[in-house]
């Protein structure tokens, strides 16, 4: 019976959203400030647009991950979340918003330019369409939608985040 639910088990996490075999991100040029294009619904960003992620190292060489937001329009309150992240392997990080819990973060797909970046979790309960461009090109959208279904991911949930047209009026 052990060995049927570690079997059980094992096999539950093969089937876990993995950064592809030799997807490394050079995590200094990945930082920066990315533009949330889509994303699934959780409570923690609900009704939220113009969500930005912007990364920085500190000087104990862990990251800083400030989102921001407005809440329901574009001219809408300001709302933002920091938080603090340790590299854990070539395409993922350990991101805790509040101690002790922390949760991973895997970079499923990045453009070869860093361009783009589709994110998600150890479950299928989160996704994230990242830009460098609060609009992306027809094509990005098709690659990043890809990446994901190849990732295993169902896109009928999927929320298109309400973005501005012009970059300069983002949140900070």
């Amino acid at each position: 019976m052990l060995g049927l639910g570690l079997f059980m088990l094992a096999g539950c996490a093969e089937r876990a959203p993995q950064p592809p075999p030799g997807l490394t991100v050079a995590w200094p040029r990945y930082l920066g400030t990315w533009y949330e294009l889509a994303r699934f619904d959780h409570r923690f960003e609900r009704g939220l647009v113009a969500i930005t992620a912007t990364y920085s190292t500190r000087p104990d060489g862990r990251i800083t991950v400030l989102n921001a937001g407005r809440i329901g329009t574009l001219d809408g309150k300001p709302k933002s979340a920091s938080a603090t992240a340790r590299i854990t392997g070539p395409a993922t990080l350990s991101i805790t918003f509040f101690w002790p819990f922390s949760g991973d973060y895997r970079v499923l797909a990045l453009d070869p330019e860093y361009r783009w970046a589709v994110v998600g979790s150890s479950s299928r309960d989160y996704l994230w369409f990242l830009h460098r461009s609060p609009q992306a090109a027809v094509a990005d959208w098709q690659a990043m939608e890809h990446a994901a279904t190849d990732a295993g991911y169902d896109l009928t949930g999927l929320i298109r985040v309400v973005q501005p047209t012009n970059p300069d009026s983002a949140p900070r």
